[in-house]
């Protein structure tokens, strides 16, 4: 199973940010529109993210929720038929919320950097590391660990819960509530 070291961080100053990722990024940013479904899952959490009528992936994921560099272990399927996908997850497991959000993303060597805008919420930075095979844990979380300094990301700025959490169970880290 496909593994990354991500990292979550409330965003004060986008501009700043943007201006970061320009130097860092090893091309052109990409504006998605995606909304993402979650469902009843045990142990894992499951969403289906659409980007279009016709282009939609369903990803399983497990990680923990902590305000630090963590793994997530991940599957991705790819659909071209999201909107009957959903109707048969909705119907079979129950969907439990809905995130909208517009993220610009950029690639910064092996590392996807989101900036995220989500409805209801605001701006978030997020950081996906994309372990390659052999890669440690502990190696993604150093190269994570140089990004968060690059951006001059404070602890007091990361936070823990999944967006869904977030909209769903109201539940905001401190620094969310800030």
């Amino acid at each position: 199973m496909p593994s990354n070291i991500e990292i979550k961080a409330v965003l004060d100053d986008r501009a700043a940010a943007e201006a970061v990722a320009i130097r860092l990024s090893d091309s052109s940013p990409l504006i998605i529109h995606q909304q993402d479904f979650f469902f009843a899952c045990n142990d894992a959490r499951l969403k289906l993210r659409i980007l279009s009528e016709d282009r939609g992936e369903l990803i399983r994921y497990e990680r923990s929720n902590v305000r630090e560099a963590r793994c997530s272990h991940y599957s991705i399927a790819h659909t071209s038929d999201p909107k009957i996908l959903l109707d048969i997850l909705s119907e079979t497991l129950g969907l439990v919320g809905v995130v909208k959000k517009t993220r610009t993303l950029y690639l910064i060597g092996q590392t996807r950097l989101h900036l995220d805008q989500v409805e209801g919420l605001g701006d978030f930075m997020e950081f996906e590391v994309v372990l390659r095979h052999g890669q440690t844990e502990e190696e993604g979380k150093r190269i994570a660990d140089v990004l968060l300094a690059e951006f001059g990301i404070d602890h007091k700025d990361l936070i823990a819960e999944a967006y869904i959490d977030l909209l769903t169970l109201g539940t905001l880290s401190p620094a969310v509530s800030q």
